[in-house]
């Protein structure tokens, strides 16, 4: 036996539309029948007032001889429709058997009372006639007119479910036609997964753009970390393959193993580890991703601690300009990467003090150093890929290359120039997304 799904937003958005719909509708045929009811109480006890005042003055024109009946008069006619006119106590009445009512002829206004499995509307008008109090009475049977309403009720009831039933099919159909997006967006996904489809194009309903908008961006970053993959593997290849090929010949060379034979081979092996060191670094950089981590103050408070430890003869400082509530648009493993990268050249070339400056709008780290620093001519050179100037030139830029990589990849850039404390500065800044 099929079960519901309780959890199914079809299920949820028809019951709850079928629910308001049946209150509505029910509300309205209640409604209906209070105020179709007091309608017509009121619309023939306001006839019922008029008579009254035209029989009271043909009374005092005609005397009794007004509540006389046609000779010919139908008793079932006139116990439709009759008079009754109390004075001294004496009751003078259009029809016999009415002299019984259960009439009070205090006040005046309109009456309902059952008699005789009827229900009889009644008009009270107190007047004086002659010099002496009267009280007329005007009825009619309202029996009939009840019975006719309650089968116009009935009917109305019988359109007000027709109406139901056809606003439960509307809603049936609004919401099938509303919940179509989610539909293509199923057989989209399994198209992806499929690889049938590289991204999700639908045309659908503002609430769900976003979402969808959100979806291309991961799709998007994916299919990025997957060709730098890729191409860090392809570089990785291409760049050791020569210096491992001439370990290898070497080593399956017969001839002795001399001390320059064996510093060159030395050297090629170093030259695959700094391959290897670098393509790692650059495999672990995430780039923009929605939902990243930021980087905060706990993060940058805790490297700075971390290198003090590594470097204890300089003085890793925070400068007390900076903001307090400072968070890198980085994803936590990124910025702990590029903080490190920074940090350690400053800390391998300082002689005593390096000074981190944090600033906003836009976001911004500065490191100063107060080492030897770089040759201006020599400061457009740094972060090029291939280029060590820790070789060339006693100063910075291993690892820089990979530095100005992961900021790339946050819209961020590098900018270098002579520190105020004589060393070098590096100044990143990143730009925020949406900002041309």
């Amino acid at each position: 036996m099929l079960r519901p799904n309780s959890r199914s937003l079809r299920l949820r958005l028809l019951g709850g539309l079928g629910v308001a719909a049946l209150i509505v509708v029910g509300s309205t045929w209640i409604l209906h029948g209070l105020l179709l009811d007091r309608l017509a109480h009121n619309f023939l006890a306001d006839r019922l007032k008029q008579e009254s005042a035209l029989v009271i003055g043909r009374l005092r024109i005609d005397g009794l001889k007004a509540l006389s009946l046609p000779p010919d008069a139908n008793p079932a006619e006139t116990f439709h429709h009759f008079y009754q006119l109390h004075m001294n106590g004496r009751v003078f009445s259009t029809h016999d058997a009415l002299k019984s009512l259960p009439i009070e002829e205090s006040g005046e206004g309109a009456e309902l009372i059952n008699w005789r499995n009827h229900r009889l509307l009644l008009w009270r008008t107190r007047f004086f006639l002659g010099g002496e109090s009267a009280t007329l009475i005007v009825g009619e049977d309202f029996t009939g007119i009840e019975q006719g309403l309650t089968r116009l009720h009935w009917w109305i009831g019988a359109v007000a479910v027709a109406l139901l039933l056809l606003l439960i099919l509307l809603n049936l159909f609004a919401v099938n036609r509303a919940l179509r997006p989610f539909s293509q967006l199923s057989r989209q996904l399994i198209e992806l997964q499929r690889g049938e489809r590289r991204r999700l194009q639908i045309k659908t309903v503002s609430e769900l753009e976003a979402p969808i908008a959100q979806l291309n961006t991961l799709l998007d970053e994916h299919e990025r970390r997957q060709q730098r993959s890729r191409e860090s593997l392809a570089n990785l290849s291409h760049a050791i393959r020569t210096p491992l090929t001439a370990v290898m010949q070497a080593l399956r060379s017969k001839r002795a193993m001399d001390e320059k034979r064996r510093m060159r081979m030395l050297e090629r092996l170093n030259d695959i580890d700094e391959k290897l060191e670098s393509e790692l670094r650059q495999s672990r950089i995430v780039g923009q991703s929605t939902g990243q981590q930021h980087t905060g103050m706990k993060e940058i408070t805790s490297m700075l601690e971390m290198f003090q430890t590594l470097y204890p003869n300089r003085f890793f400082i925070l400068d007390d300009t900076s903001i307090t509530d400072f968070r890198m648009p980085l994803e936590r493993q990124d910025g702990m990467e590029l903080l490190g990268i920074v940090l350690d050249n400053a800390g391998k070339w300082a002689r005593q003090r390096v000074e981190l400056t944090l600033l906003a709008a836009p976001c911004r780290l500065r490191i100063e150093d107060d080492g030897p620093g770089v040759p201006n001519d020599m400061l457009g050179q740094l972060g090029q890929r291939g280029m060590r100037l820790d070789e060339q030139y006693r100063g910075h830029g291993l690892g820089l290359s990979i530095l100005a990589q992961l900021a790339a990849r946050y819209a961020g850039h590098v900018t270098y120039d002579r520190s105020r404390l004589g060393g070098l500065r590096v100044e990143i800044t990143f730009v925020p997304r949406g900002t041309p």
